[in-house]
């Protein structure tokens, strides 16, 4: 089974599973953190069923905007039953390796629970910095440590199985080599953060 698949198949019982009360509270403390302001438009990369996006539109107000995009057609159909009457959210079902979305025109991307499933990080890292502007900020977040998500996808499908955050020198390397600076990691149980700009 393909990542597309398994994300697809895994669609209709995902916030059953993972919109958690606990994750409600974890959100609430992380995204403070992320820095963003009222007024920004920002990235959502693999949302999911949306799981992030009501703590952004809280954090950039009515005068900021989300574009929420993920590659997986079921996933993005649940979002948009949640949350395509809001004004100033956008969903599109893309694969950010091949985003079409216009240079140089978002404050900041978030990927919250995606970097493991991503095949090519470095390309997919260089097409967020053609997206964002000078100096915009990329978030990448999980309710797990980099080596709880080795142990969870451990168990998971054989789809997601390899699917692993890598070691703090090569996310650095990864980072640099595709524009970014100012890398802030904090790997810890329970909670993985990491945050750059671009140069």
């Amino acid at each position: 089974m393909s990542r597309k698949a398994y994300f697809n198949k895994a669609a209709n019982t995902w916030d059953e599973k993972y919109d958690t009360p606990e994750l409600a509270s974890f959100l609430e403390k992380l995204i403070p953190k992320f820095g963003l302001q009222s007024g920004q438009n920002i990235l959502d990369v693999g949302t999911g069923t949306g799981i992030l996006i009501p703590y952004l539109i809280q954090a950039v107000g009515p005068s900021g905007s989300i574009t929420a995009i993920d590659y997986a057609e079921e996933m993005v159909k649940i979002c948009k039953s949640k949350y395509s009457h809001l004004q100033n959210v956008t969903i599109i079902t893309q694969d950010i390796e091949k985003v079409t979305l216009p240079p140089h025109s978002f404050d900041a991307v978030t990927c919250f629970g995606l970097f493991p499933h991503i095949e090519n990080k470095e390309k997919v890292l260089r097409k967020i910095n053609h997206v964002l502007k000078t100096r915009g900020i990329l978030i990448i977040a999980h309710a797990l440590s980099s080596a709880e998500i080795r142990a969870h996808h451990k168990d998971a499908s054989l789809a997601v199985v390899r699917d692993i955050l890598p070691e703090e020198k090569e996310i650095r390397r990864l980072l640099n080599n595709a524009g970014f600076c100012d890398v802030y990691i904090k790997d810890k149980p329970g909670c993985y953060l990491c945050i750059s700009n671009k140069l």
